[in-house]
């Protein structure tokens, strides 16, 4: 396994488990940080913010820089800011998603909207996605952070933003852009505000489905550690597997 310029860790499962750490990556990014590399962290959770998330990593003893946390609410305000300056946003979603648009100077509305965002809200409600519904109808263009139908919670599986934003496609006819893995867009927006060649990247990640498959799609290596969703044997089955397979992130050296 040869070295890169940027490691783009999945979250959920590769670093940590819920409210707990996974040791062998909290290690790994302590001889990356040695070494003198930050790496970046690349999650579809659009609920927390850059802070939250570093604030979270604080707990498990991981310095982890705001500004390398790449979340698709982030992800999903770069891709606005870009492809859609000065548009104004009709968004659902929770701090997370709030923050991001805050942080790009992009302006929110209540009606009339050019883009509608969905994130994921646990206070939706029917007249967000009446709303919602409405302002696609009438031709704003339809983002969602991603398509995660479920998460895991203590209680089992909740209805992930997915599951909403199928509401909304469902009801308009109209299939959103999602933003989050397995999509390009957030390693996208990595290499976009950092400068780094495809070659110098990689995607390290435990779902095939989402974090490999992102990697594959943006045309970078990808290591898929055995740590969370995916089981390793059913990962080299893949018709395209990922470019290196091992059992966590204690079996790299770098």
């Amino acid at each position: 396994m040869r070295e890169y310029k940027a490691y783009c860790l999945d979250l959920d499962g590769t670093v940590f488990r819920g409210r707990e750490v996974i040791p062998e990556a909290a290690d790994f990014i302590e001889r990356l940080q040695k070494k003198g590399i930050e790496p970046y962290y690349v999650t579809n959770n659009a609920s927390m913010t850059q802070q939250q998330f570093a604030d979270k990593m604080k707990t498990f003893g991981i310095t982890a820089p705001p500004e390398n946390i790449m979340t698709s609410s982030i992800s999903a305000a770069k891709y606005i800011k870009r492809w859609y300056p000065e548009r104004n946003v009709f968004m659902i979603g929770t701090d997370g998603v709030e923050e991001a648009l805050r942080s790009e100077a992009i302006e929110r509305v209540y009606d009339n909207a050019d883009i509608v965002l969905m994130g994921i809200d646990r206070n939706i409600n029917f007249e967000k996605l009446a709303t919602a519904c409405l302002e696609v109808r009438k031709g704003a263009v339809f983002l969602s952070t991603n398509r995660d139908v479920a998460f895991p919670s203590e209680k089992g599986f909740m209805p992930g933003n997915g599951a909403f934003t199928k509401v909304v496609s469902s009801s308009t006819g109209v299939e959103p852009v999602f933003i989050g893995k397995p999509e390009r867009h957030m390693l996208e927006a990595i290499q976009h505000g950092s400068g780094f060649k495809a070659e110098e990247m990689v995607m390290i990640g435990d779902n095939y489905d989402t974090d490999i498959q992102a990697g594959i799609r943006f045309g970078i290596d990808t290591v898929h550690v055995n740590t969370g969703v995916t089981p390793m044997e059913e990962a080299l089955k893949k018709e395209i597997p990922p470019t290196h397979c091992i059992e966590n992130l204690s079996f790299w050296e770098i």
